[in-house]
């Protein structure tokens, strides 16, 4: 089979989810069925790489759109990449699109290579309306383009049940078109590695516990709450933040207020590492902390918490999306319920609230050092178990076969 992954992310221009997926199915899909397959990958950059059976171009695109509305400027860049994208894949089979970013590629390739569409649903732009401080009106139309490959697509992969459920309702999809198949994880490569000379190069006390949160600085991880919450959780405890490239000017003013307040209302040490760290220093990280976070507001999936189970440290996680289906609360972390108003399903009923139950969920944990240390053993196990990256690209071909036939 001549697979064609179309992607904003690829290596080493990776920073979130779906690039991290992406990078790792594509590895595996190499290795199934004794390698006989080849994989053509498209993505956004300047990646050049032919070996084997598999290619990597990056799309760079020189041409600069000249538009009165700079929010739109991003937008109509990307549609610029889906027409060179479209222009220049041939000799495949299928293609698999990955977020909306690709989604106008994916159906330009559908009609003129009359060839199966799959798209991978890592997220849904109406349920992130924050995405309109970033893009303006062209909210509208990536939401538009989503929206339009959803509606033609021939195969779409959910990863979570929360997120098939949503995907079916919210676009009117018979639900046989959608498979769940989860998201992964490199075992080998994430897996507790203990190295006090990572807490001495960012200044975390080894003796004393600390919490981790690794992620964008972006609404829908939440990170403001749980900078919020911080004023309610006990003394001694050090909250690392690993947090960089915020979606906006004005969401980072805001991380920026709410930590120097957050550093004046509590005595707990607070240490920001406002960058995207290397993988080797956060992989340390993990194994190191005590307990991770995760105070999403909007997760289909959350691949971070997988990351941290697989490096045996117990989540703490808001409980919605797919979340649920990877920490089993109580015995490999804690679910935090989170509230929405009923009259906008995206804002909190109670911000306040939820913060007051993240922080005592925190408490409660760290009361218990016994309880942390059996939840990250059962976390690595379950990892182990059910999120291996060769189980879920054996289960990608699969679908490919199915969708093809």
């Amino acid at each position: 089979m001549k697979i064609a992954i179309l992607t904003n992310e690829y290596p080493p221009n990776v920073y979130g989810g779906a690039g991290v997926h992406v990078e790792y199915l594509t590895k595996e899909l190499l290795k199934i069925d004794n390698g006989k397959h080849q994989v053509k990958v498209i993505c956004f950059g300047n990646q050049n790489i032919n070996e084997n059976k598999l290619s990597v171009k990056g799309i760079s695109n020189e041409f600069k759109v000249d538009t009165k509305k700079k929010k739109h400027k991003k937008f109509l860049e990307t549609m610029i990449n889906n027409v060179i994208t479209a222009g220049i894949l041939d000799d495949v089979d299928i293609v698999h699109c990955h977020t909306w970013y690709t989604h106008f590629a994916g159906l330009l390739s559908k009609q003129l290579l009359d060839i199966p569409l799959v798209l991978t649903t890592h997220s849904l732009e109406p349920h992130r309306p924050w995405k309109v401080e970033q893009l303006g009106k062209a909210y509208n139309a990536s939401s538009w383009i989503e929206k339009t490959a959803y509606e033609n697509a021939d195969g779409i992969i959910a990863v979570s049940s929360a997120m098939k459920k949503d995907v079916s309702e919210l676009y009117d999809i018979e639900k046989d078109k959608v498979e769940v198949i989860y998201n992964g994880i490199d075992l080998d490569q994430y897996k507790p590695e203990i190295d006090k000379d990572i807490l001495i190069k960012y200044d975390i006390d080894q003796n004393k516990p600390f919490l981790l949160f690794v992620g964008r600085i972006t609404r829908q991880k939440g990170i403001v709450h749980l900078v919020n919450s911080i004023k309610y959780i006990n003394e001694d405890v050090q909250i690392v933040l690993c947090a960089g490239m915020p979606d906006t000017k004005e969401i980072e003013i805001e991380m920026k207020n709410a930590v120097d307040l957050a550093k004046k209302e509590t005595k707990n040490n607070i240490i920001w590492i406002p960058e995207m760290l290397p993988k080797e220093d956060i992989i340390k990280l993990y194994s190191m902390a005590t307990v991770f976070v995760c105070p999403s507001v909007y997760e289909p999936f959350g691949i971070i918490n997988l990351e941290a189970m697989a490096c045996k440290t117990p989540v703490i996680a808001s409980e919605v999306g797919g979340i649920p289906e990877i920490i089993i609360h109580g015995k490999t972390g804690l679910m935090v319920p989170i509230e929405f108003s009923k009259t906008d399903e995206f804002s909190l009923e109670n911000p306040i609230k939820f913060e007051k139950d993240f922080a005592k969920a925190i408490d409660n944990l760290l009361k218990s050092p016994e309880k942390i240390k059996e939840m990250g053993e059962n976390s690595r196990k379950r990892v182990e178990n059910i999120f291996s990256w060769q189980s879920i690209a054996e289960k990608t071909i699969r679908f490919y076969e199915k969708t093809i036939n």
